[in-house]
């Protein structure tokens, strides 16, 4: 019976969307209808409301939509969607400052000569706005209000007009910052703790190991993310349109003739095109460029965005009108300001220790206020005029109330869909086709596209996403990262925009389109667009380095960076280093044998036998490599002929655990009603026996079609891999044994000067020490005690110091044994100063060396993060996708 309500939940929420019932109540309410229907059948035929729910009951699920809404949106944490408004806000307000007009003239102008000129123009201006308004409807009307008409007068085709303009009014869907890319991140944020859950549960199952490598853990994603990894199939698509219009332009110039231009291309016309394009690629700039150096959030970007855009919008309606430029001379100036003085002089209020800082808060106070009145300015302008500031800000309240109310809504209606075991029938299905990921994964593309004909792309975001996101995401076979994934569904939601017979960017550019222009010419004229989308789909799929590798780089190269012992990298970071290994083989062993020429003896024991110890360690390096790559070869070399036995194999297990699970729920049923007595319905009663029956003999067909010599392949095949990590593990700890002692001894020996200017200190407290009061003289031992142990190797004299402090401290002081300590402590100092200045002269310079050309080597794993030049090789492996499925 759960099957019937979930095709019932399906059939009312497809009639109330397709009869253009609003989305924010379909959803909600199909969920409702159809969990009550549920409750009372099971009531009325049952006895009990609960018995038609794939588990729990309705009061539970009518509730659980509210419940995980608030769960994840309550959360401090989960922040993502404060995003929203202020893009939308960003947006709206430029639309209505009319940049798009100034730029799709002035683009005409520029490129009209070339053939196709004005269709390169519009997708040119089509990416400017994307990467600023991000707001289709708007574009689209924009674009088919002032350039359709000169397409036309030109003698353009009406489908090539059309088509370019409502495919480049899409390109905002998915060139960031773009809403639906913030939508699917907040989605992914939730699938990828799923899909880790499965992943972990998967792997303990089939391993019998509690606990998995985080390395095979599900990679998470957040909007800044989706941002950067859409930014270069974003512009691979733009040049994709352009590249379409110039062929066509070539091949049949009477569909896109060349427009010249009337005036002349003097520098008047080079400073009003510049004019009108540093506005728009400035705050692009701004907003992207913060968030890719790491300097904002995607909120604070769209904060960034929001105010940028409030200045210009000032400034454009204002005209031509004297003074137009002074709001945004004045932030101009003052952020410049600010700039100056963060970099001169680093402002901290907690710290202020001089005049010069007292000087650069002053300045940075003032040119703070200056750039607060320069956005009041521009603010009341957008107030003043027009009620811009009125009507965006109305505009931005019920885009941004949408967007959540269907979010609560699709909470709700997905609560529902699992109710009636809606998530696993899609599971079970999804792993039983043929082919592993990329066959779901194609048909997963499949479905989107095809609802994209009837559905908006924010209720393909929150119903699908949510569904379909965590059964991908969990298969280790292809290992695709969230941003990835996100990527290629919103390239595809993308498509949405343009097929009829719903179509968004069509109905918007039919409402201001001449009637000379006919539908069926718009229609024809997507269709080379949507086949370049899906040709861009295909392509970003077969590389994924488009997508990772920008997140990837502003993740390694970032303030904030993951040290090199994160256990995602450690795979990319052998790899780097062992091609080092082979191309530096004789310079490393060199290097190796002439650290071993320096002279240790006067370097204390336990440090100069550690020392000694690790250019054997690393000289042992290269024989662990090799080891690695003869059991990584082995394991390549095995892999051929064992995958097929092994995805057949897990294949069959996995309908196993599908039919034990069917017998589990048939069971229990069965146990509700021998429990109910004499009220049991013994027909009911033997129809689930006999199902139980039939599941089992199924269950026993299964497992006698796993191959008799699995168990002694696997376990083969296990015993490689097992060798193979504990070589790579072995070289690990090799090459930390190898690095540390050298730059501990580097520290040590460098802090020597540190060491020397408390000798002062150490010796004045020796002489005053006698004559002190006990209080006074445990806080003095504790200062000194304090200073001592900032100065690296120093611990055995800081220790003596806090054996003195507490002879002092006690009911019964005891000045004597607290002075023996001291004398002992002095005693030490005076032995470790002698050696430390020693080696600072005739060691130093040598372990520095040495350390300096093992370090992006052996030494790598021991940065304290990871060193730039390194990070920009490992962009382009963790960049990719590995198959980790064997370990399953």
């Amino acid at each position: 019976m759960e099957l019937v309500f979930l095709c019932l939940l399906i059939a009312i929420m497809a009639t109330a969307l397709g009869s253009g019932f609003p989305v924010a109540f379909a959803l909600p309410g199909s969920a409702i209808i159809t969990i009550g229907a549920a409750a009372l059948c099971g009531y009325v035929f049952a006895g009990d409301s609960s018995a038609y729910f794939a588990q729990g009951g309705p009061v539970e699920w009518l509730t659980a939509g509210v419940t995980n809404f608030r769960g994840i949106y309550w959360e401090v944490e989960r922040d993502t969607l404060i995003a929203i408004p202020l893009f939308v806000f960003m947006g709206i307000m430029l639309q209505r400052s009319r940049i798009a007009e100034d730029l799709l003239v002035t683009m005409a102008q520029l490129f009209g000569p070339i053939p196709g000129g004005l269709g390169i123009s519009v997708v040119f201006v089509g990416a400017l706005l994307a990467a600023t308004t991000g707001i289709v409807g708007a574009t689209v009307v924009a674009m088919g209000l002032i350039s359709l008409p000169a397409m036309m007068r030109h003698k353009y085709s009406p489908s090539l007009a059309t088509g370019t303009i409502a495919a480049s009014g899409t390109l905002g869907q998915i060139i960031p910052p773009s809403i639906v890319l913030i939508i699917l991140a907040d989605q992914l944020a939730s699938a990828v703790d799923q899909a880790s859950a499965g992943r972990k549960s998967l792997y303990r199952e089939l391993t019998g190991q509690f606990s998995m490598p985080s390395s095979f853990d599900a990679v998470s994603t957040s909007a800044g993310d989706m941002f950067m990894g859409a930014f270069v199939p974003g512009l691979v698509l733009v040049a994709m349109y352009m590249v379409f219009i110039l062929v066509v332009s070539v091949m049949r110039p009477k569909l896109a003739p060349a427009v010249h231009f009337e005036g002349k291309y003097d520098f008047r016309f080079a400073l009003r095109v510049l004019m009108i394009l540093v506005p728009p690629l400035t705050l692009i700039f701004v907003v992207l460029g913060s968030i890719i150096s790491g300097i904002a959030t995607v909120n604070q970007a769209g904060a960034i965005g929001a105010v940028g855009a409030t200045i210009m919008a000032g400034v454009r309606l204002h005209g031509d009108k004297p003074g137009a430029f002074h709001p945004a001379a004045l932030a101009i100036v003052s952020i410049a300001v600010l700039v100056i003085i963060v970099n001169v002089s680093p402002i901290n209020v907690k710290n202020i220790q001089g005049t010069g800082d007292v000087i650069a808060l002053i300045l940075a106070a003032i040119a703070t206020l200056a750039f607060l009145v320069s956005l009041a300015w521009a603010g009341w302008r957008t107030f003043k005029i027009e009620n811009t500031l009125v009507s965006v800000m109305v505009e931005t309240a019920k885009t941004s109330s949408l967007v959540f109310i269907i979010l609560l809504g699709a909470a709700m209606l997905t609560a529902a869909f699992r109710a009636f075991g809606g998530e696993e029938l899609v599971r079970d299905y999804l792993t039983a086709l043929p082919g592993g990921f990329w066959s779901q994964f194609i048909i997963v593309m499949a479905v989107i596209f095809i609802l994209g004909f009837f559905l908006d792309f924010i209720e393909i975001a929150v119903v699908v996403v949510p569904i379909v996101a965590p059964i991908l995401l969990t298969d280790p076979s292809a290992n695709v990262t969230a941003v990835w994934l996100g990527v290629m569904i919103g390239l595809n939601i993308q498509t949405s925009f343009l097929t009829p017979p719903f179509g968004f960017a069509l109905f918007y550019l039919r409402g201001v389109a001449p009637a000379a222009v006919k539908t069926i010419q718009m229609y024809k004229g997507v269709i080379a667009f949507i086949i370049l989308q899906l040709l861009a789909l295909g392509f970003v799929a077969v590389n994924p380095s488009l997508v990772n590798w920008l997140p990837n780089r502003i993740w390694l190269t970032a303030e904030t960076a993951p040290p090199p012992l994160n256990p995602r990298l450690q795979h990319c970071i052998e790899d780097y280093a062992f091609a080092e290994y082979r191309k530096r083989h004789d310079d490393l062993r060199a290097v190796i044998a002439s650290a071993r020429g320096l002279d240790l003896s006067y370097v204390p024991g336990k440090l100069q036998k550690d020392v000694a110890g690790s250019f054997d360690q690393a000289e042992r390096t290269f024989a662990l490599v090799e080891q690695v790559d003869k059991t990584a070869a082995a394991v390549e070399s095995a892999t051929a002929d064992y995958r097929p036995l092994h995805v057949e194999v897990r294949a069959i297990q996995r309908d196993v655990r599908s039919t034990e699970a069917k017998l589990a729920e048939l069971q229990g049923d069965l146990g509700r009603l021998k429990g109910a007595g004499a009220d049991v319905d013994e027909g009911q009663l033997r129809a689930i026996e006999e199902e139980i029956g039939e599941l089992e003999s199924e269950r026993d067909e299964l497992r006698a079609k796993i191959p008799v010599e699995w168990e002694d392949r696997h376990k083969a095949f296990r015993s490689l891999q097992t060798a193979e990590e504990k070589a790579r593990t072995s070289y690990r700890r090799n090459s930390d044994d190898a690095y540390t002692p050298v730059r501990q001894l580097i520290d040590i020996v460098a802090d020597g000067d540190r060491l020397a200017a408390l000798e002062a200190e150490l010796l004045g407290l020796r002489e005053s020490l006698p004559g002190m009061e006990p209080a006074s003289g445990v806080d003095a031992l504790a200062d000194m005690a304090k200073a001592v142990g900032g100065v690296a190797g120093a611990k055995a004299i800081r220790s003596d110091l806090s054996s003195a402090r507490r002879a002092l401290r006690g009911k019964q002081p005891d000045m004597d044994k607290a002075l023996a300590k001291y004398d002992s402590a002095v005693k030490k100092y005076r032995k470790e100063l002698v050696w430390r200045q020693r080696a600072a002269k005739d060691l130093l310079p040598g372990l520095e060396k040495y350390e300096a050309s093992i370090r992006d080597t052996i030494g790598l794993r021991q940065q304290p993060r990871m060193p730039r030049e390194q990070a920009l090789e490992l962009v382009g492996c963790t960049a990719k996708h590995r198959d980790i499925s064997l370990y399953f």
